[in-house]
């Protein structure tokens, strides 16, 4: 095992308003919200959460199942160690895309989704 799921994200154009959609369909609580980010749980501290992320510009929904438009979300995976897990995720067929910043980085899993590994800002 690399890392841990910590993180379902989901892009949309109102986080807000999603995020209570799925809130009252699984039973979940919004345990975090502020300008274009909402975080449910099961309760406070608990994970792995679902996250919804505005898109910036104008939104144009996925087309299911046709490949037009693809799905538009990504899992985000915690690591204690970025530079250590980078490596192996790249061994197992991840590739880079050379965007991050010292707590996340994004990778494309083999079929070119995308993914992250994050690790806590100490």
């Amino acid at each position: 095992m690399i890392g841990t799921w910590d993180v379902l994200v989901i892009d949309c154009p109102d986080p807000a308003a999603l995020g209570r959609f799925y809130a009252a369909l699984l039973g979940m609580r919004v345990v975090s919200e502020d300008a274009g980010w909402v975080e449910l749980a099961s309760g406070p501290g608990a994970r792995p959460l679902i996250a919804f992320q505005k898109v910036s510009g104008e939104y144009t929904a996925p087309i299911w199942p046709g490949q037009d438009v693809p799905q538009q979300m990504h899992i985000d995976v915690k690591v204690d160690d970025i530079g250590a897990a980078e490596p192996q995720v790249l061994a197992l067929g991840a590739t880079t895309t050379g965007r991050g910043t010292d707590t996340f980085r994004v990778y494309l899993d083999p079929a070119g989704h995308p993914f992250c590994l994050i690790t806590p800002n100490d």
